[in-house]
């Protein structure tokens, strides 16, 4: 059996997110390719785990992720008042 993990580059590291299995929002701390076998037979799948407001970490489906709505909005897609 191979323990070969590896962590992944992902677009919402170190922001705010929400897992969609349990709702459960916090900062996405990283995303690593994890054998999640009990058994002989290997499995692997990318897991995000995610700092809550406890401080506690817990870990979901990479998939299973979506930004947190509350996201303060990028420099670029801030619309100018001025223009308004």
């Amino acid at each position: 059996m191979s323990e070969s993990y590896e962590y992944l580059p992902h677009h919402l590291l170190r922001r705010r997110v929400r897992d969609v299995a349990s709702g459960v929002e916090g900062e996405l701390m990283a995303v690593i390719n994890e054998n999640v076998s009990t058994t002989g037979i290997e499995r692997w799948m990318h897991l995000a785990y995610i700092r809550a407001a406890s401080g506690r970490e817990f870990t979901t489906a990479a998939t299973n992720l979506e930004p947190a709505y509350d996201q303060p909005k990028t420099a670029g897609g801030r619309r100018d008042q001025r223009s308004a």
